[in-house]
């Protein structure tokens, strides 16, 4: 994006939804509360909570005169994503009022139709399953590739897309998520350019990377790379409100009004006008001022990860060249205000780390076996900075007052020995079964049998295991080591993962 700070402030949506609230509307249309005029009516609500909520409800509105509909636009939510558009990028931008999520959904949708089949990143989201299942698709699952010296996982190699390509040119697309939830990433120009040769899409999934290609400082976007559609939530790293997401497209290859449609069918049709309206004032920010949004949260980052180096206790995955060692895959970036943290001796695990730092009032994005993901975003102040320098100093000196040792035998993830998968079929229900049916056996007995229901620690919501995927020894182990130490997983009948729903043999 160029510095476009110079310009005036213009955001259509949420100028149109503030005038409205100062014109004192009286409402005879949903939603009930009336613009807020229903909590009045709530004894024993404190007064200020009261206030806060009702000055969001002042702009919840719905498709009245002049508000304009988020399903065939035309008005001011039309103009506001045609401004996103030139922000980012993109030929076309859509504006997401259920995250990411929606977005991945959409764009499976589009793309694929029963039976089709598309070439998956191993370690995508929950909501890239839910969408192969909702578009009865085909998926060959590609295995990420490792930074050696952090050993989390990165984009896979291009070599084995190619790989896979070849092996299945009826394939309709790529589907890649970049960044990863850690902030690592790849430029996606060489990915794009030899998906494009094959006739392929390439679809991507940038929930973490709404401010790439804003800054100087940050990786190029995967439009900017050549991806023909993207989705990034908004929500993550710049000022939008929690569900508020976009979805940008360029080019030919794929086809917008059947895209608009799936669209149609997995939102609401009653969108959230607040969150629309948080998406549009981001982008007026944006606009108005620039790269200087962003200046604040890259120093605060700098300054921290400049403090830890004088730091015995903990480390970090450093950016580029700053990195202490050579990273095994080439031009891997890290994300300059997202810091990936751990205790250097493994005396804690990431959950540990994460648990102390609640208690001084620190809270992160997530945790695993090993590394703690702070976000700073656009706002992390020299008191936020300050405040996280005194609590890891707090723990650093409890580390060595209880006797901590080192734990052993944590693994950060695992390693798939195959570098793809077989063709995977889904159903609305999962994947296609046996049918001689199913059972529940014991976690630790299930090695080598196929289980029926995924496996989801969140977050980050990547399934460890995918429906129809062959259990192997590792994999229970890596469950049984997260469960250990207090993670949650989603999308299987038993949350304490003692045992495990598998196809019947025999």
């Amino acid at each position: 994006m160029a510095d476009t700070k110079s310009k005036q402030w213009h955001a259509p949506l949420f100028d149109t939804l503030t005038a409205l609230q100062q014109s004192n509307p009286v409402s005879f249309h949903v939603p009930g509360h009336k613009y807020g005029q229903s909590l009045g009516h709530m004894a024993g609500m404190n007064d200020d909570a009261l206030r806060a909520f009702q000055s969001i409800m002042k702009i919840d509105v719905t498709e009245i005169s002049g508000t304009d509909d988020l399903h065939a636009p035309s008005g001011i939510i039309q103009e506001a994503q045609t401004l996103a558009a030139e922000v980012f990028g993109a030929e076309q931008t859509f504006f997401l009022v259920g995250g990411s999520t929606v977005g991945n959904l959409a764009m499976l949708l589009a793309v694929c139709g029963p039976g089709d089949l598309v070439i998956v990143q191993r370690n995508a989201h929950k909501s890239v399953l839910n969408g192969l299942k909702l578009a009865g698709a085909n998926a060959v699952f590609i295995m990420p590739r490792k930074d050696a010296g952090s050993n989390l996982d990165v984009l896979p190699d291009i070599s084995q897309i190619e790989e896979a390509m070849t092996k299945y040119p009826e394939a309709k697309a790529v589907f890649l998520t970049n960044p990863s939830y850690y902030g690592l990433s790849i430029d996606l120009e060489p990915y794009a350019k030899r998906i494009h040769a094959h006739d392929m899409l390439l679809l991507v999934d940038e929930a973490h990377g709404a401010h790439y290609g804003l800054h100087p400082a940050f990786p190029r976007s995967a439009i900017q790379a050549g991806a023909d559609a993207v989705v990034q939530s908004t929500h993550k790293t710049l000022p939008a409100l929690t569900m508020g997401a976009m979805l940008h497209v360029q080019g030919p290859r794929i086809n917008t009004m059947v895209l608009a449609d799936a669209l149609r069918m997995v939102q609401s049709s009653s969108p959230s006008y607040p969150i629309m309206a948080s998406l549009d004032m981001t982008r007026a920010m944006l606009q108005t001022n620039g790269c200087d949004l962003f200046e604040q949260g890259i120093q605060a980052a700098r300054v921290f990860r400049g403090w830890i180096k004088g730091q015995s206790t903990f480390e970090t995955i450093m950016p580029g060249d700053e990195q202490g060692h050579p990273s095994s895959v080439p031009a891997i970036k890290v994300d300059p205000i997202r810091v990936v943290l751990r205790e250097a001796q493994g005396r804690l695990s990431g959950f540990d780390l994460q648990q102390r730092l609640e208690q001084y009032g620190c809270y992160a994005e997530m945790a695993d076996l090993r590394y703690v993901v702070l976000l700073f975003g656009l706002a992390a102040s020299d008191s936020d900075v300050a405040r996280l320098q005194q609590a890891l100093l707090a723990i650093a000196e409890e580390i060595e007052r209880e006797g901590l040792e080192v734990k052993e035998n944590l693994r950060m993830s695992i390693d798939h020995h195959r570098t793809m998968s077989e063709p995977v079929a889904f159903t609305r229900s999962g994947v296609k079964q046996a049918s001689n049916g199913t059972e529940t056996i014991p976690l630790s007995n299930s090695a080598g049998r196929y289980t029926v229901e995924a496996v989801i620690p969140y977050p980050p919501g990547i399934p460890l295991l995918y429906e129809g995927e062959r259990i192997t020894e590792e994999t229970i182990h890596y469950i049984q080591q997260l469960m250990e130490h207090g993670a949650r997983c989603q999308g299987t009948t038993d949350p304490t993962m003692q045992t495990i729903t598998v196809l019947r043999t025999g």
